[in-house]
């Protein structure tokens, strides 16, 4: 019987040392990474992928996935800022998380963090969205750029909150709102037709208006360009002629100048003979030919002083140039009479 006892306690020992043993050993998945925790701590160890033991029944392990993964959030609603409440059906969240970055991550925001950080945060970055644009533009006007946004937005958060949870790709699934308004998106996209028709009609005439405007400012710098060559043409014009005028002016200026040099020249000359003919004997003859050149001769008492002096013509001088009167050429035309005071006067004879 004390055999017996000592076999059940071995038995007993060997299952208790088993179970130890069987809770001891756990196996870390590839791609994953194992995180610890003693009552109810987290403990600073992490382990890799593959087998590893720990103490038994007063510490457990989660394995943390480090590859991609796909989140997927359901039913997500967005408010409109007009008040219009959307559903979108499925939003993908494909992220992974960098193994030396799991013991921050699980520390801070536990084991399950995708849901704070991932879940959490779709819904409330999605309705900071719809919040603050309308209906119209959340399902047309940028309806295809909502998941980058949303994508740039989450990580940027990431980045700051849990640096080495990677957002890979966001991809959201259309939206649907009540079932009263299921059409709503068709009438939208009817328009957003009409407004493109719309603004393609305005910027058609706009264009026009512009090409209007254009031909209208062409047409007034062709006008004015023509009037300044005119312009330019008759100034020119007016320059030829007043240059025309100058020369004009000019030459005759000289021709006149030349004229009266000539004149001025001819009478400084003919004054210069002049003088060199005032002699004695000249001016004699000049008397005697201006004398012989009257047809009619005035006498008297006074007479000889008019003419010349009574010295000059006095018989006694006459007799001296003229020694035979009567054969002179200037008596044979002229007939001659003495007078008293030995005056002698002549004239022509018929």
């Amino acid at each position: 019987p004390r055999m017996a006892q000592l076999g059940a306690i071995a038995s007993i020992i060997c299952a208790i040392g088993g179970a130890a043993l069987f809770a001891s050993v756990h196996k870390i998945e590839e791609g994953h990474t194992g995180v610890y925790y003693r009552g109810g701590a987290l403990l600073t160890t992490t382990s890799n992928p593959g087998f590893h033991l720990m103490m038994p029944f007063i510490t457990n392990f989660k394995s943390v996935q480090t590859t991609l993964q796909t989140d997927e959030v359901k039913n997500v609603p967005c408010g409109t800022s007009g008040g219009v409440m959307i559903y979108f059906d499925r939003i993908e969240v494909v992220n992974y998380l960098v193994p030396s970055a799991v013991y921050d991550i699980v520390r801070n925001f536990t084991a399950d963090y995708d849901k704070a950080l991932i879940f959490n945060k779709v819904h409330h970055e999605l309705n900071q969205f719809c919040s603050v644009h309308s209906l119209q533009e959340v399902y047309i006007g940028l309806f295809d750029q909502i998941d980058e946004n949303l994508k740039l937005t989450l990580q940027e958060d990431l980045t700051c909150m849990a640096p080495g949870l990677i957002i890979q790709v966001l991809g959201r699934r259309h939206g649907r709102r009540k079932r009263q308004q299921t059409n709503l998106r068709e009438s939208l996209e009817a328009e957003k037709t009409k407004l493109l028709i719309s603004a393609q009609t305005q910027k058609v005439v706009e264009k026009e208006a512009e090409t209007e405007r254009k031909r209208a400012v062409i047409e007034a710098e062709k006008l004015a360009q023509v009037a300044e060559i005119k312009f330019s043409q008759k100034v020119m014009e007016k320059e030829t002629e007043k240059r025309i005028s100058e020369i004009e002016d000019g030459a005759f200026l000289a021709k006149m100048k030349a004229r009266a040099d000539a004149e001025f020249y001819t009478a400084e000359r003919a004054a210069e003979a002049n003088k060199l003919k005032l002699t004695p004997e000249y001016l004699q003859l000049m008397k005697f030919q201006a004398i012989a050149a009257n047809s009619k001769i005035y006498f008297g008492s006074k007479i000889p002083q008019m003419f010349v002096d009574s010295d000059l013509y006095t018989f006694k001088n006459v007799k001296k140039h003229f020694k035979n009167p009567t054969s002179n050429s200037l008596f044979k035309k002229k007939k001659c009479l003495l007078f008293p005071q030995n005056m002698m006067s002549c004239w022509l004879i018929g």
